[in-house]
């Protein structure tokens, strides 16, 4: 059976297929005016459509199931899966949507009573609240304001290290770069005291031998 197989409640596989991607389109397209504010969608008419599209893909996996060849089978299983994968993200789209707009609904109506409350009279609560409000929130910027202290303090102090951490090496380059040239010093004057030593052995030999080559020369003559 291919993916026009037979159906029921709504007509072929490849029918209810198509029906779901245009749902999928409109739920989207609503979901984005909801969340702009647009009047010409509700969040109620979204949620109907979100369920229309999971009815069709309950009928769309009892069919795909009933086909017999298996790379056909593969397909709309993989074409099903992705349209409730499309469906269930729209669905946590409209929940995160509802969740900020009950949460703006709490505060507009904390914000009515409190206006409520000095309108008839109970000030004092209401500028305690708020006086508690500003008190937090100064909090919040002078908690801020010290980890902003600390932050700068600590970058202060990691670049002082940083330097002196920079001129303690240089200093060791130095030392060593000396040490280094003391030690070539010292192997120069111990090479020229050995030159000077065997030089000064040359000079008595030769001056040795000098006194033996005239001794004999004159012992000869005689």
């Amino acid at each position: 059976m291919e993916g026009g197989g037979g159906g029921g409640g709504g007509g072929t596989l490849s029918e209810i297929y198509q029906s779901a991607k245009k749902l999928l389109i409109r739920t989207r397209d609503g979901l984005e005016r909801v969340e702009r504010g647009e009047f010409s969608s509700s969040s109620d008419s979204v949620q109907h459509d979100i369920s229309q599209i999971q009815s069709l893909c309950v009928q769309m996996d009892r069919l795909w199931r009933s086909i017999s060849a298996k790379s056909q089978r593969d397909l709309w299983k993989r074409k099903v899966e992705q349209i409730a994968e499309e469906a269930e993200s729209l669905k946590a789209g409209l929940d995160k949507y509802n969740l900020r707009n009950q949460k703006r609904m709490t505060e507009a109506r904390e914000r009515a009573e409190l206006l409520r409350r000095g309108a008839n009279g109970d000030s004092s609560h209401v500028l305690r609240i708020f006086d508690e409000e500003a008190q937090a929130m100064q909090s919040v910027r002078t908690s801020a304001h010290e980890l902003e202290t600390a932050n700068a303090v600590g970058e202060a102090i990691l670049s002082t290290i940083h330097g002196q951490r920079e001129r303690l090496k240089s200093a060791h380059r130095k030392a060593l770069d000396v040490l280094n040239t003391v030690g070539i010093s010292n192997s120069v004057l111990r090479i020229i005291e050995r030159r000077n030593r065997v030089d000064q052995w040359i000079k008595y030999a030769g001056m040795l031998l000098t006194v033996i080559f005239v001794l004999a020369f004159v012992l000869w003559r005689r």
